[in-house]
């Protein structure tokens, strides 16, 4: 069965959006089996690969919907990663853009100065700059942010998310991720 590891399943929400951009919102192939003999799923596109039960032959989903739709948190919550995503992973500094092992957090006003740590005071930023801001307000130290941090909603997040695909996309999920982008005329 290990050879079925590799066919996750992407779970759209009941208006066949993703649930999540980024992480991509996956099923291993086991829960997705487990939503839709319990008819919690509908099918909307399968791979060439069979599973077999007892009783049962059917081909191993590839994209599924839920039924029932499931409202997005309005506040998405303050960690690190999101940070980097609503920054889309570039220093709010120089605006190169760095893999996330690359990235650091900076407090804008620094924790040392009476700064908190909030959604509107930290930002993404790469350690040449974060060593050169130090315990210093940008300006004293000749930086301009490039954007205010503020606390953005879920869908910003998502809309973020959707720029950064991960490494593998199987051909049946992509009318689903990239449905609204600019079509190549034939």
């Amino acid at each position: 069965m290990v050879a079925f590891d590799s066919h996750p399943a992407l779970v759209l929400n009941a208006d066949f959006r993703p649930l999540s951009y980024f992480p991509l919102s996956l099923w291993s192939w086991q829960e997705t089996i487990k939503a839709v003999v319990a008819d919690r799923v509908t099918v909307v596109s399968e791979y060439d690969r069979l599973i077999h039960s007892p009783r049962r032959t059917m081909r191993l989903p590839s994209v599924i919907s839920l039924k029932e739709y499931v409202p997005t948190a309005r506040r998405p919550a303050f960690t690190r990663f999101n940070v980097f995503l609503r920054d889309r992973f570039s220093c709010q500094y120089c605006g190169e853009p760095f893999p996330t092992h690359d990235l650091t957090f900076d407090h804008v006003i620094p924790r040392s100065r009476g700064g908190s740590t909030t959604w509107e005071n930290v930002v993404t930023a790469c350690s040449p700059c974060n060593l050169r801001k130090g315990s210093h307000l940008p300006r004293e130290v000749g930086l301009v942010l490039l954007s205010r941090p503020d606390q953005p909603s879920t869908y910003e997040l998502q809309e973020n998310g959707r720029a950064f695909p991960p490494n593998y996309l199987h051909q049946s999920w992509r009318d689903f991720l990239y449905w609204d982008s600019e079509l190549e005329p034939f």
